[in-house]
């Protein structure tokens, strides 16, 4: 049986006003199609997997949002995380959880925020992945073709093709500067990290042994009916990435599939204004907004009647319960500091 993880836990703090610690991005209607992007992430796996095959490892104060936006899950299968410990002890509370039910199954991990333009080519890509990690110690991370400079994503350097389109995983790369960034695309071998990675549960839980058994200890204890809000804090704050996936490389067991169904893990305004559709003059707009004499704006409305700007060029402007934002697109590093005033 395949079964999918969603991760979901982030507060998505570069998207204030319209994202807050208190109901963050994945559970808003972020591009304005009707849809949250967690119920987005649900529909694209919809034939991959059953609908009583979902998890979802998010913050326990978010349990009642998700039960609201996916009522097909089951409440068992909401981990409900006391801590945030990153990716790691997540992924290994899923996992463990997972072979309770199924003891030999087939895993993709994802976050529940992303956005996929293409979701028949994601279902045909992560259709092969799975097919290719039913053999024991292969673990597979989805690497996205790059089609552009982008220094705010870590980076898969691909090796040589191995079988089905996937290759051998050369080497983990950190966010890299722009001269980098500008090497890695001339070289077409190098592939944004996305976090969706596919397995065998068995093969990712003796990974996350071998590597962190000190994650691996507290989660046998919590499976074993112990207290998750005392234990889990416990568990070391890592990211499965340096858990697992770089120290697995070395031993030659850990893969890459490149693709490219249109990914973007919407983590800041302008990869929302690039996904969103734009008028004559570059604005995007969500809301019952008007725009006179402005340009290259990314505009996003909930809850105003109507909006009306003029003479904007190159602005955010973001409402949400009460809380305005308007500041330079060049400026949005700073959402971080402007929200915490």
């Amino acid at each position: 049986m395949n079964h999918v993880v969603i991760m979901a836990g982030g507060i998505g703090s570069r998207f204030w006003p319209l994202s807050v610690p208190e109901y963050p991005k994945q559970f808003i209607d972020i591009l304005g199609c009707g849809c949250t992007l967690i119920q987005l992430t649900v529909e694209r796996f919809k034939g991959l997997c059953p609908d009583t095959n979902f998890w979802v490892v998010t913050n326990e104060k978010y349990v009642d949002i998700v039960k609201k936006q996916i009522p097909t899950i089951s409440a068992y299968h909401i981990l409900a995380e006391p801590a945030a410990r990153n990716t790691a002890p997540c992924i290994a509370w899923a996992c463990w959880s997972i072979r309770q039910e199924d003891p030999e199954a087939n895993v993709v991990v994802t976050p529940s925020d992303a956005v996929v333009m293409n979701p028949t080519e994601f279902q045909r890509v992560i259709k092969n992945a799975l097919e290719f990690t039913k053999e024991d110690n292969r673990i597979v991370t989805i690497g996205i073709k790059p089609n552009r400079l982008e220094t705010g994503y870590g980076y898969v350097q691909s090796a040589d093709a191995v079988e089905n389109e996937i290759h051998q995983v050369a080497a983990f790369k950190e966010k890299p500067n722009l001269e980098t960034a500008r090497e890695y695309l001339a070289a077409g071998n190098y592939l944004w990290n996305a976090g969706i990675f596919v397995w065998n549960v068995n093969t990712v839980i003796n990974a996350i042994r071998r590597n962190t058994p000190q994650i691996a200890g507290v989660i046998d204890e919590v499976i074993d009916g112990g207290d998750v809000k005392a234990l889990f804090p416990t568990c070391e704050k890592i990211s499965i990435d340096y858990a697992v996936m770089e120290p697995e490389s070395l031993q030659g067991n850990v893969y890459t599939y490149p693709a490219d169904f249109g990914w973007s893990d919407l983590g800041n305004w302008q990869s929302l204004h690039e996904k969103l559709q734009k008028d004559e003059q570059n604005n995007a707009t969500v809301g019952n907004v008007h725009l006179y004499e402005c340009s290259n704006c990314v505009v996003h409305t909930e809850d105003v009647r109507k909006l009306v700007l003029q003479g904007l060029d190159g602005y955010i402007v973001s409402e949400k319960n009460g809380q305005i934002l308007i500041c330079k697109r060049s400026e949005e590093q700073r959402i971080k500091e402007f929200s915490s005033k």
